[in-house]
This record gives C-alpha cells, structure tokens and sequence, in this order.
C-alpha cells in the first residue's frame, strides 16, 4: 500500500512510519519539514496522488482556544479536500479519548470539531480516539503544579504508551475503513492524581501531590466519564510501572 503519514516526523508518527516500512508499505512522512503543510494546502497536490491511505496525526503547535480551532478545522478541511481529489480510499485520524465530554476545553472542543469534518467529507474513514500518553504525564503534573503542591481530581483514566497508540494506527491503516470510531486504552484504570503521583515518586520528586476533587484538568472540569473510553477499546501491551522502569533506566 501507499500511505502517507501526515505528522510523520512526530512523536507518534515517526514510530508509526517506521513499522509501517517494516510491513513493506510505500510511506511518505509527510510535515512542514518536508514541504507539506496542512495548514496552507502547501505540497497537498503533490504528495497524495496514489495514496490508498493517510494517516493524520499532526497536532497543533498552539494550544490557545481560537488558533488549535483554526488549526484542526482548517488543516481538516485541506486535507479531506486533497483526499477526495486524490481519490484516497482512507483517512485514519488520531483523536483522543473524550473529545466530547469535556466541552469547557478549547483542545477537546478542537478535536470534536475535526471528527465533525472527518464524517461529514466523501472518504472513508476510521477516527481513533486514544487517551493520554505515558509520555504527557510529565506535563499534567507541571500544569497543576502551585510550588511544591501539585493538584489534581481522582478523576479515572486509562493512559497508554505512545508506542503503543503508533502500533495500534499500523494495523487500523492497512484493515478496511471503520467508518466510526476506535478507543484505544492502555492496560489499567489509574486515577489521574495517582498517574502523576507515582511518575513524582519515580523521579524522586519532591512535590506533593493533592487529591482535590475541585481541580481542573488543564482548565477544564473532568468527572469520572470524561478521560476514559465510553466502551470496548483496544488495549496496549505497556504497563505505567513498566514505562517508568524503562525509562528510569534510560535516564540513569
């Protein structure tokens, strides 16, 4: 198969380019670097011509409420608009878990508008909802961070590894379009002061960390429903204490 991987460059899409290679696919990593860019259409016409699927994991680099808006409604509507002209025969775009329930987040409400676009357009589809990565728990913890107090609600999540979000995108890219939604989860529910709580402890920091079940996630009210998936989800193999291992390790 041909694909291209907008976003190919990044965290998740590096990774996935690669094991999609290993399958013996005809991949193009496609981002501003190499003269694609969703944003502007730039390199659109160029790269897509041929391509049985792509794969969308590009993300905004600004998280500020109008411009993450513009970014995944305009970079939606460039892309699915190639697409079409293309002739793709399926668009597989990450999403995340609760881009629905929490609508108080500029992100989230980003995210549910770009899934709008996805089922509104002419080519196939398949929307993957995956939640927090491994790797983000690094940045829950300094957004609630006030001095030595870090606070975060009990709300529930099911964080999973980015390698395994990227292996879960090689098989869903090459299966046939879903047309719907597929949530992936990791292997355990976690509540998210406890994520951030053992990740504190790993890197033997300090911090205290506050289960207050008024405090917000990024700004945003979360309950028990709102980080977690809403029904059966594919699991990832990679367990948090596991992670936290290897990567003690690697920074050792």
């Amino acid at each position: 198969m041909k694909i291209v991987v907008i976003g190919g460059t990044g965290l998740i899409g590096s990774v996935l380019v690669a094991k999609l290679r290993e399958s013996g696919h005809d991949v193009t990593a496609a981002s501003p670097s190499s003269g694609v860019n969703t944003l502007t259409g730039a390199g659109l016409t160029e790269a897509l011509p041929g391509a049985d699927v792509v794969v969308d994991v590009a993300n905004s680099p600004s998280f500020e409420d109008t411009a993450v808006m513009e970014f995944f409604q305009t970079s939606g509507r460039n892309l699915l608009a190639a697409e079409a002209a293309a002739g793709v025969g399926h668009h597989v775009a990450l999403s995340v878990v609760g881009a629905d329930q929490i609508p108080d987040s500029g992100y989230m409400r980003a995210k549910a508008a770009q899934e709008a676009l996805i089922k509104s357009a002419t080519t196939p589809y398949t929307i993957v909802r995956a939640p927090q990565f491994f790797e983000f728990v690094g940045s829950i913890a300094e957004g609630a961070a006030d001095g030595d107090t870090v606070r975060l609600p009990p709300a529930p999540m099911q964080p999973i590894a980015a390698a395994d979000v990227s292996a879960a995108l090689a098989e869903i890219a090459v299966d046939k379009p879903a047309n719907g939604t597929v949530e992936l989860a990791g292997p355990e529910k976690i509540r998210q002061d406890d994520f951030v709580r053992q990740f504190l402890a790993a890197k033997q920091d300090t911090r205290q960390v506050v289960t207050d079940p008024a405090a917000r996630y990024f700004g945003a009210d979360v309950n028990d429903g709102s980080l977690v998936p809403t029904g059966p989800a594919r699991v990832g193999a990679t367990h948090f204490a596991d992670w936290l291992a290897t990567n003690r390790a690697k920074n050792a």
